[in-house]
């Protein structure tokens, strides 16, 4: 069974992507490739019980299980040393990734408190986006009584698209609530 937002992507958002753009076919539109998490641990990475506790939190969210990076350098002033345990990381493609994105927008974007909304300049030149979210727990999956330590993560979401503009209106159209400009 297809997840709810890919139906409504390939039934609503491509004909109207390639209305507005006037593309020759729904092959020129942008489309996800793929969704990134990273959670950086930092000291915290040396030590196996955090480290546990992170990777269920981090593969409660993703639904698959998180690799474990390492620091390439030693670097004094970070206190790091190379090949210890940096942070976490998952990809997530197809089917998954369709439904974090919808989890993302209907339920955890909507529990941050004070949020006003999303950077529409956070665009690379390539067109991918990426956020920054401060606590980890804005997911429901993840249980606010069991974490140890309210933990960073970054998203990226990588798009194929020609522009930032044809990036920016793809999210749009996935209801990404966007600060528009005039709005403070």
């Amino acid at each position: 069974m297809r997840p709810r937002l890919k139906e409504i992507y390939l039934k609503e958002i491509q004909p109207a992507l390639k209305e507005q753009f006037k593309f020759k076919n729904i092959y020129m539109n942008p489309k996800i490739e793929k969704v990134v998490l990273n959670m950086g641990l930092g000291i915290d990475g040396n030590d196996s019980k955090i480290l546990q506790s992170a990777q269920e939190d981090l593969a409660k969210i993703a639904g698959q299980k998180p690799i474990v990076t390492k620091f390439k350098k030693s670097i004094a002033n970070f206190k790091t040393r190379q090949g210890t345990n940096a942070g976490l990381k998952v990809t997530i493609r197809k089917n998954k990734m369709y439904e974090f994105i919808d989890r993302l927008v209907n339920i955890a974007l909507p529990r941050i408190k004070d949020f006003r909304g999303l950077s529409p300049n956070a665009f690379d030149k390539f067109g991918n986006y990426t956020l920054g979210i401060k606590e980890h727990i804005i997911f429901p999956e993840v249980s606010f009584d069991r974490a140890d330590k309210v933990r960073g993560l970054d998203v990226i979401i990588v798009i194929k698209s020609r522009s930032k503009d044809h990036s920016l209106a793809l999210l749009e159209k996935m209801n990404f609530p966007f600060i528009k400009k005039g709005d403070n």
